[in-house]
């Protein structure tokens, strides 16, 4: 099993996104959608790199490869946002919510009721 955005780079993580994004996405469909892009054949570097850190798989679609990621993107991201509690807020999930809600973020009234019912319902289940 991979590890999520851990011992990624920085291209590695916008390749990532690209293929969540899409679904799947071949070499050339990657390239199109990268900020400042490298060349095509360092792209199909990356994507044959995170084929071998267990990120990506690969199906052949006639002549091309066609990119998949192996874990869905809701398990990436819980995987990668409990490495960051552990590591930044020492295991505090309080501290990071409180961390994300100082930053000053935009929170309408309808995000705020969101946040409110899932608090009452962790209350409710004793967490």
């Amino acid at each position: 099993m991979p590890e999520t955005s851990r011992g990624m780079s920085r291209r590695e993580r916008q390749i990532m996104d690209v293929i969540y994004r899409r679904g799947r996405a071949t070499a050339a469909e990657v390239l199109a959608d990268l900020p400042d892009p490298p060349s095509y054949s360092a792209v199909r570097a990356m994507l044959r790199l995170l084929e071998e850190k267990g990120h990506l798989r690969h199906e052949q679609d006639g002549p091309r490869y066609v990119f998949l990621p192996t874990v869905h993107r809701d398990r990436a991201q819980r995987s990668a946002l409990t490495h960051v509690v552990r590591t930044f807020f020492n295991g505090s999930a309080t501290d990071a919510v409180a961390a994300l809600l100082d930053e000053g973020g935009t929170l309408t009234d309808a995000d705020l009721d969101r946040l409110a019912a899932m608090i009452d319902r962790a209350r409710e289940e004793g967490r």
